[in-house]
């Protein structure tokens, strides 16, 4: 398997150490997941449920323009 090398600050590598800790992941798995997320971004999970969840009364959709009819060649 490839390996990448990262330099890191103390501080640094402090952050990675307590953000990987609180996620329970290895430094080096939780390093990819963020390189992968960046590179793949993809939409959380449940995201298409939030469709229709507005229940603002005022927040409507505006009046839409009329289509213009052609004549057909």
């Amino acid at each position: 398997m490839p390996q990448l090398s990262l330099y890191v600050t103390q501080e640094q590598l402090l952050k990675i150490e307590n953000e990987a800790h609180a996620e329970n992941m290895s430094l080096s798995k939780w390093v990819v997941s963020k390189i992968m997320e960046r590179i793949e971004p993809h939409y959380p999970e449940g995201w298409a449920d939030l469709f229709g969840s507005v229940s603002d009364p005022s927040f409507t959709r505006p009046d839409q323009p009329k289509l213009e009819t052609r004549v057909a060649f």
